[in-house]
């Protein structure tokens, strides 16, 4: 456990119309990890700063206001992080041309351990050039637009957050607090993150690489999907032959037929879509700890050397490497079955 006697300063953006939930969740995250250290008889690491371009009390999208200092009087040590909170498109504009916002905020990620935003406060950061040839997360109805706006910034609409070197964005919302208990891990240890997100009844600390919506999420989202049941029975049921011949007999419908009515319901070719459903369930066996040989057979893609092939092409890692990377993850499920 990395433990300073100097406070790390973590200090929140905001601006007029801000989304409140970026920084309360956050900062009720790290006020978590100190509530931990002290009952270790360890003194508390965070200190959490609120500022703004003009200082005072700032509005939320909610009604709430916050009061914050002016951001040209924060020095480099009272922002060692620096994390820029989102809003909707109308007071998230004003914010990017704010002259206060562009005077500081370069000088101040230059100068940050760690710089980056929550859900849509990176579309703030980009407009500085700040995120120019860095990987970023956003909120998955503004991947699109921040990639149209800023070509020169690689948007993973997949992540819930992403770090990037000294760069850490996060997806919507709540995945701020997902990212926050991140660097707690990093920056003292997993066991305190872990007591934080159980202080917080949070049903799970969720890895980056987890996806803002599975495959049968964003299927479902597209209304009343005619394949809702077979979706189902598919995600139970990875190990069982899911070729378009057996989709298509479960379905009542001719292959060809088939292929198309799920083409048009999901977005995905039902070889596709199934693929995608057993690598997820593969990634969170393997985060769990699971063998590859038994993670294999669960998900329907066996032998490892299957699983292996499919994982790395998608993931761009070694599932075994992959396993080690997320051991502060584990839980034994060797005889588990995922659902």
């Amino acid at each position: 456990m990395a433990i300073f006697c100097q406070m790390h300063h973590v200090a929140f953006i905001v601006y007029p119309g801000f989304e409140l939930l970026d920084v309360s969740g956050p900062a009720s995250v790290f006020n978590g990890a100190n509530r931990a250290l002290r009952q270790r008889g360890k003194p508390a690491f965070y200190k959490v700063v609120l500022a703004s371009a003009q200082g005072g009390a700032v509005e939320s999208s909610s009604g709430v206001a916050l009061e914050t200092r002016p951001i040209a009087d924060l020095r480099p040590d009272e922002a060692q992080t620096l994390l820029v909170a989102g809003a909707e498109r109308e007071p998230l504009l004003p914010a990017m041309a704010d002259p206060g916002l562009r005077a500081a905020l370069p000088h101040l990620a230059g100068k940050a351990e760690r710089f980056g935003s929550v859900c849509a406060g990176g579309f703030v950061l980009a407009a500085l050039g700040l995120l120019d040839g860095r990987r970023v997360a956003t909120h998955w109805d503004s991947c699109k637009s921040l990639a149209m706006a800023f070509p020169k910034v690689s948007v993973d609409p997949e992540a819930l957050y992403v770090v990037d070197g000294a760069l850490w964005t996060s997806a919507g919302v709540t995945t701020g607090i997902d990212m926050a208990l991140a660097m707690i891990t990093y920056d003292l240890d997993a066991s305190i993150a872990g007591e934080v997100a159980k202080r917080l009844v949070l049903y799970a600390r969720r890895p980056g690489y987890q996806s803002q919506f599975s495959p049968v999420l964003k299927a479902q989202a597209k209304g009343d999907s005619p394949f809702a049941e077979l979706i189902g029975w598919m995600q139970t049921n990875l190990d069982a032959a899911l070729d378009v011949p057996s989709l298509a007999a479960r379905a009542g419908l001719s292959e060809r037929t088939f292929h198309r009515k799920f083409v048009a319901a999901t977005g995905e070719t039902p070889a596709r879509f199934v693929e995608i459903l057993r690598l997820d369930a593969a990634r969170l066996l393997l985060s769990r700890g699971g063998s590859l040989k038994s993670v294999a057979a669960q998900v329907g893609l066996f032998p490892p050397t299957r699983l292996a092939e499919a994982f790395e092409r998608r993931f761009g890692v070694a599932p075994r490497l992959f396993r080690d990377m997320h051991a502060d993850l584990r839980a034994p499920v060797a005889a588990q079955k995922l659902f």
